[in-house]
């Protein structure tokens, strides 16, 4: 069809009885449509990472311990604490205020379990010492074999 084909060329020696190399064996896989396919995935993921991070609400993630794994510039601005000072912090403990942390932790609890947990009201502390009251949702987050690994 005259279209270029990206070759995945496998090469090993071949030899004869004695061990003396008489040959080589190649095995080529085509793997241009996979290739394809690997590059829509990357765009897409980086299409979401970005509309995450420049999104006009707050949004937040945690890993199963709960510790902060995503945390876009709305919610370090209506905050005041940047993502490199929040990354891997336990989020209920430092950044949830007091009377909304058991809330909070039951409803990551949930979205950890694998349901999805629409609008519920957290505050979180401020760097100012002030809350900021905010309406979230919470849904759990997968990795790559379907195991939840965090909520976002």
């Amino acid at each position: 069809d005259g279209q270029r084909r990206e070759i995945l060329l496998n090469a090993t020696a071949r030899r004869n009885a004695a061990g003396e190399i008489t040959g080589v064996l190649g095995v080529g896989q085509d793997i241009t449509e996979l290739n394809v396919q690997r590059r829509n995935a990357e765009r897409i993921a980086d299409d979401l990472s970005r509309l995450i991070e420049t999104a006009n609400a707050p949004i937040f993630g945690v890993d199963k311990q709960s510790r902060v794994t995503v945390w876009n510039k709305k919610v370090a601005e209506l905050s005041g604490f940047s993502f490199e000072s929040v990354i891997d912090k336990p989020l209920v403990q430092n950044f949830i205020t007091e009377e909304y942390r058991d809330h909070v932790a039951f409803v990551l609890l949930r979205a950890l379990g694998g349901e999805t947990v629409p609008n519920f009201e957290i505050a979180l502390f401020g760097r100012d010492g002030e809350r900021c009251e905010v309406l979230m949702n919470a849904m759990p987050r997968c990795g790559p074999d379907g195991s939840v690994i965090g909520v976002i």
